[in-house]
């Protein structure tokens, strides 16, 4: 289908305004916390790394499909349980259940580094953000830590201009353009936490940027803007081996209304939990999680489309898979994984 000039500048304009340069959304974002606060970097007490792999708006062309990979490990040799290059001693109760609650210690200080790689693929358009992340974890009183975190990196932004039909092929929007674009990137990010309850602030995209596709100036107004992330959750344990884990995130995005998720998760033992997500405006969703191992963990969630886009969608997937690389401990449940 051709596409006169003026489509493709609200196409390119409208769209990198509001979709590409926002962050990719995630529904398990309560499993990798990374991705939105790098103050969790180095949290738990073994390599952390995960997968992720996210099909928006299946049935409709040219949808978002975003994937990503992560890593975190923490430093400090007093740090509880000894850190990825220590011995191992640390609480091994099942975090779910009430004994943990009542035996937790927080952490000594100690650092934590990792990266995140998230690649944003969304019609003609790829966005690919690439992060190193560090935090400093200190103790605030007998159960609660408190984490400063930041990342640093480059954001590359691509148009793929085959995938676009003009009817003019020297259309002044994209033609002899910068249709390949490397920009600076920083988040920075606070998160506080114990056995039973965590909470979080972040902002991302805080070196807001112009995107353009043209070096013509009159199709330049793209550009990024800072984004805050508020979140929150609490552990509430129904028996000794049960808990529900209602939690909660905020998203500040200007000039787009304020949008926020509210999840529920059911935990039984260490082993196996199932939950349900509602994002305003856009999505309901439900999602299960199964701990294999020591070394391996899975999650998938369903979202259900409730905007407009049902009538074309036929809902979004997302697949997790974690690796917990030198576990000395052998923990099967992620001991600060809400």
């Amino acid at each position: 289908m051709k596409k006169t000039l003026l489509t493709v500048i609200v196409l390119l304009i409208g769209y990198t305004t509001n979709f590409a340069q926002q962050k990719p959304q995630y529904t398990q974002y309560v499993l990798n916390n990374l991705l939105i606060n790098p103050a969790v970097t180095g949290i738990e007490n073994y390599v952390d790394m995960k997968a992720g792999y996210r099909s928006q708006w299946t049935g409709l062309q040219g949808a978002p499909v975003t994937s990503y990979v992560t890593f975190s490990v923490p430093f400090g040799t007093d740090f509880v349980g000894g850190d990825a290059a220590a011995l191992s001693g640390g609480n091994e109760a099942n975090p779910y259940s009430r004994l943990f609650t009542q035996t937790y210690q927080a952490s000594p200080p100690h650092h934590g580094i990792g990266f995140t790689v998230v690649s944003d693929q969304a019609g003609p358009i790829n966005t690919t953000n690439i992060d190193a992340t560090y935090a400093y974890h200190l103790g605030l009183s007998g159960t609660l830590n408190l984490a400063l975190g930041v990342a640093a990196g480059m954001n590359h932004t691509s148009l793929n201009t085959s995938m676009i039909t003009l009817e003019n092929p020297l259309d002044p929007a994209i033609a002899n353009g910068n249709n390949s674009q490397w920009k600076p990137d920083l988040t920075v990010g606070v998160w506080g936490y114990s056995s039973d309850y965590y909470f979080g602030i972040s902002a991302q995209q805080l070196l807001s940027q112009n995107l353009y596709f043209s070096t013509n100036n009159n199709y330049s107004q793209a550009k990024t803007v800072p984004q805050l992330f508020i979140t929150g959750g609490y552990k509430l344990s129904l028996s000794d081996d049960m808990a529900l884990v209602p939690s909660a995130l905020i998203k500040f995005i200007s000039p787009l209304p304020v949008t926020y998720d509210i999840n529920m998760k059911l935990a039984f033992n260490e082993r196996f939990w199932i939950g349900a997500s509602y994002r305003n405006g856009d999505a309901v969703a439900g999602m299960f999680g199964l701990n294999l191992s020591s070394l391996i963990n899975l999650s998938y969630s369903y979202d259900y489309t409730t905007s407009a886009l049902r009538t074309v969608s036929s809902g979004t997937h997302e697949l997790v898979i974690g690796i917990m690389l030198n576990n000395r401990d052998h923990v099967v449940s992620p001991q600060h994984g809400f």
